[in-house]
């Protein structure tokens, strides 16, 4: 009663509201209140979004879980299930995805829940990573629900590449990802002329069932590698284990073969007329598939008009076809460090929808115009047909800039103007300006590295990347201005607000390399994040701050909820100017075509279940991509073992160190075991102390190391650090 009198007519501090918020559904497991009903309860004089926010962060933590609209109520043990459905002995079930660890446990994602499920090895039966599951809870070890996977609803993969061995009964392929947690059953009839030890596909045509006293799926050999390179084996098999296929199919080839070539006069007709206005494309020195283009024409009286033309891929995949269903399950290109599987067969990403140089093309454009302050005065979208004047390569549009002569020099120095505009501006409004590091190879003729490098980003990306954000940002915002009566439902790219507990732990790791970050509003923390940006261009140990700061922010995701993107600092994102390599784009093109004139509403449910699907298929795509990359990693640096290089401390363990080596960003372990003395990691994990000694080792530390080896199959790196 005392403590209950201490509160009444108070303002309650964040930390103090949220235990007596905890304290009272403690006192009542079986209730479920929401924000207003706490404050008539307690009494308190806070208000309904600071109780809100309270009732959030018990949530994330477990304390408490959502319940009936906008409640909550307590989570423990006498508290009946609040979701899912009731399994065997009252435990509740989730469906979620799955996240494997490199152990075979695995991390069920269930979307609701702030919490992982974690399920053991044993429990895990024949899931694989981002498989669709039901999960049964079974125990709550520390704090940690823990559960075991009861049904796979939907799986991701069925193609696998493996070693075979022939045996009595037919053959049995081992996996070579591993984290599979199964082998391949053969039958007799299923292993074609494949040899004993040869490299395979396999699909899987028969999975166990609950229960069933054969844990092991069933397959047929579906390929062969003889004669391929240990490289396009390994770069296939990035591919299939994280369920892209290395084909389309018959149906979806012969569609793309019945596509015209030509435009018909009729089609030129309906659209906007571009062919005569200076138009041209800046892509990588290697591209193919060109999807975008700017147009750059002066008005008279000052001004200019600049157009952001997107190939028209939905005029030639159209929903209900073949083409348009491989294309969703794809969703997306996936880049690999020396190819490029395409979402769509090369013959529309590289011939039909590309913006070639001097060919006619169909785009969805979105125009814009600039008074003569470069002020953004008007805007116009549409489907248009446009004649490429020029190809730049991102070298070539850099040199134009630098030199001031050139091919159209006039017009991309006008762009370029503008878009460092539009740049500030963005900066000034809230967005971050966090730069990931990308790396690169050189490759010889084997596809063997014989060099690592950092990309560098000069005027001209930032000049392509400025004008694709403004047409993403501002058809997002014509779609949601034109909802002024019933929502229209679209595809928003959007980014969350950072995890409050992951900013607080990144924070006090910036503090001891001598970082100070503000966190009281959203605000600062932009701030913060941007000081940071340009602290790391200025002092080296700070550098490896700028990747964690990444980790710390929420992923950006396709969802129908427009919450904003916070990284960008935009009301309004979408992704509109990628549609031959992403289908997210697609389905806003179809959205946005259908609106241009009426109104048009999707069923906001099934464009929802889109969005996750791309989503995921995007996340399994940047998989690929970091395999791939680490995969060449490692084949580069095992042509230097023994040598010596410059790197920084990345991470530590209690066994060893982590160091990332500059300039090739290749990180290894470097062991404890070869240091001179033992030495103790602190329970921080931002640095470890020789134990006779008393020398430190912190993160970002700048050491040399000897490359020790290298071991191609498991992509590790052990390295030794020398010491004075």
């Amino acid at each position: 009663m005392d403590k209950k009198k201490k509160i009444k007519g108070r303002k309650l501090e964040q930390s103090e509201l949220q235990q007596v918020i905890r304290r009272m559904y403690r006192r009542h497991p079986f209730k479920a209140f929401n924000a207003k009903q706490v404050i008539r309860k307690l009494k308190v004089d806070n208000d309904r979004n600071s109780v809100q926010h309270a009732l959030e962060q018990l949530a994330r933590t477990e304390v408490i879980v959502p319940f009936q609209e906008d409640k909550f109520r307590w989570a423990g043990i006498d508290a009946p299930p609040t979701e899912g459905v009731t399994g065997r002995k009252g435990a509740a079930v989730f469906t979620g995805t799955v996240d494997l660890t490199r152990s075979g446990a695995a991390f069920i994602q269930v979307p609701g829940r702030d919490r992982d499920i974690f399920v053991p090895p044993h429990s895990v039966h024949t899931a694989m990573q981002g498989d669709t599951v039901e999960v049964r809870l079974v125990a709550s070890r520390r704090g940690r629900p823990e559960g075991e996977i009861i049904r796979i609803l939907k799986r991701v993969q069925d193609h696998f590449i493996g070693t075979l061995r022939i045996t009595r009964n037919g053959g049995i392929v081992t996996p070579d990802k591993q984290n599979v947690p199964f082998d391949v059953l053969i039958p007799p009839d299923g292993t074609g002329e494949a040899a004993h030890g040869e490299k395979v596909l396999v699909q899987v045509f028969e999975w166990p069932g609950p229960g069933s006293r054969i844990k092991s799926p069933k397959g047929r050999i579906q390929g062969r590698f003889e004669g391929q390179s240990l490289n396009d084996v390994e770069m296939q098999a990035i591919l299939i284990h994280n369920g892209f296929p290395l084909y389309f199919s018959v149906e979806a080839l012969t569609e793309t073969r019945n596509l015209p070539q030509e435009i018909p006069t009729d089609e030129r007709s309906r659209r906007r007329d571009f062919r005569d206005i200076v138009t041209f494309t800046i892509d990588p020195e290697d591209a193919k598939d060109f999807d975008d283009a700017l147009s750059f024409r002066p008005l008279e009286g000052g001004g200019c008009e600049i157009g952001i033309h997107i190939a028209d891929v939905s005029h030639y995949v159209r929903p209900g076809t073949a083409l348009d269903r491989e294309a969703y399950e794809r969703s997306t290109s996936v880049y690999l460090v020396d190819r490029v599987l395409p979402m769509l067969p090369e013959r529309i990403s590289n011939e039909i929808c590309s913006l070639r140089p001097h060919e006619e093309s169909l785009t969805f454009s979105a125009v814009f115009t600039f008074d003569e302050k470069d002020r953004l005065t008007g805007r116009w979208f549409g489907k248009t047909v446009i004649h490429s004047d020029h190809r730049f390569s991102y070298e070539q549009a850099q040199e134009v800039l630098e030199k001031g002569e050139g091919p159209y020099a006039t017009e991309l120095q006008t762009l370029n103007r503008i878009a460092t505009k539009l740049r500030k501006k963005r900066f000034r409004e809230g967005s971050i300006s966090f730069e990931s590091e990308e790396v690169k190879f050189r490759l010889n003729e084997e596809g063997v590295p014989v060099e690592v490098y950092v990309k560098e980003r000069k005027e001209a990306h930032l000049l392509i990347e400025d004008y694709m954000l403004l047409a993403n940002r501002e058809v997002a915002a014509h779609i949601r201005k034109k909802s002024t009566g019933q929502e229209i439902p679209f595809v928003y790219r959007v980014h969350d607000l950072p995890d409050p507990d992951k900013l607080a732990d990144f924070a006090l790791f910036a503090r001891e390399l001598g970082f100070h970050m503000e966190l009281k509003t959203p605000k600062q923390v932009t701030a913060s994040f941007n000081r940071l940006a340009e602290a790391v261009r200025k002092e080296e140990k700070l550098r490896m701050l700028e990747p964690l700061a990444i980790r710390t922010m929420a992923k950006a995701v396709y969802t129908t909820e427009n919450i904003g993107h916070y990284g960008l600092g935009f009301e309004d994102y979408t992704h509109f100017t990628s549609p031959i390599r992403r289908y997210s784009d697609v389905l806003v093109h179809r959205i946005m075509e259908k609106n241009l004139e009426g109104e048009y509403r999707e069923n906001k449910a099934s464009l929802e279940s889109k969005c996750v699907h791309v989503s995921q298929q995007e996340r399994r795509a940047n998989d690929a991509e970091r395999e791939s990359i680490k995969y060449k990693q490692v084949e580069f640096i095992e042509k230097h073992v023994g040598e010596v290089f410059e790197g920084q401390i990345s991470g530590m363990m209690d066994r060893g160190l982590f160091v990332q080596l500059k300039g090739s960003m290749v990180e290894g372990m470097a062991p404890f075991s070869h240091f001179p003395e033992p030495f103790d990691v602190d329970d921080s994990r931002l640095k470890a102390r020789g134990r006779y000694s008393g020398d430190v080792l912190k993160m970002g530390d700048v050491v040399q190391v000897q490359i020790l080896f290298a071991d191609l199959a498991r992509r590790q790196v052990e390295m030794r650090i020398i010491f004075e």
